[in-house]
């Protein structure tokens, strides 16, 4: 009888203890918070791959070429961004190293004359003003020694793909419909409110938003 009283003042002592009450609370925070952090934000894209294993670092390293041979710009100023299978097919007419991947491009695409349905990486928000013209080699190399891949990659515009030999695949937000990817006014800001490119941050100064923005 004395045991079972003792017990159960226990009981009723521990129950009283704050830190013991709230232990379920902070611990359904935590989940709650990993959910969302991790798992959540996840889930909200779709992972779509490409139609192709492209490797852009067997393409870079191993032959030497460089962004614009595949990505440039039309005589009439447009840009090229995906290649033709023709364009390709100057190389691989004939598989060349004969792996999988590149047998199932001959066959499929340059033997049947047909085009790949590249996936778009990032699109161009829609409301904003951008060309490529503006931050090609032709102005940022005129300051900065770097390759085309390392503008590109490093500079925060695309995802590094100089140094993927697997294609990554194509996140895609389920709500919005914007690649994971499209470019962030953040990573803008990068480039244009550093103090020693004074020319760009000059000259946006007193410029109206729709000087940029649609």
């Amino acid at each position: 009888m004395e045991a079972h009283k003792q017990s159960q003042v226990k009981a009723e002592a521990g129950s009283r203890n704050p830190i013991v009450g709230a232990l379920p609370f902070f611990f359904g925070l935590a989940l709650s918070l990993a959910m969302g952090w991790w798992v959540f934000p996840d889930s909200l894209f779709s992972k779509e791959p490409q139609p192709i294993n492209f490797s852009h670092k067997v393409h870079i390293e191993n032959v030497g070429m460089e962004c614009s041979s595949c990505h440039y710009f039309r005589e009439d100023g447009s840009f090229n961004g995906f290649p033709t299978t023709q364009e390709c097919a100057e190389c691989h007419m004939e598989a060349m190293d004969w792996s999988k991947d590149e047998v199932a491009f001959v066959r499929d695409y340059v033997e049947l004359d047909r085009e790949v349905d590249w996936k778009v990486y990032q699109y161009q928000p829609d409301n904003v003003f951008f060309t490529h013209a503006a931050h090609s080699m032709d102005n940022c190399g005129m300051c900065h020694d770097i390759t085309e891949a390392e503008l590109c990659s490093y500079g925060g515009c695309h995802p590094n793909m100089a140094e993927t030999d697997k294609a990554p695949p194509v996140k895609t937000n389920r709500i919005t419909g914007y690649s994971k990817d499209t470019m962030k006014m953040w990573q803008c800001e990068k480039c244009h409110t550093l103090p020693e490119h004074y020319e760009m941050t000059g000259s946006a100064k007193g410029q109206a938003c729709f000087s940029c923005h649609k």
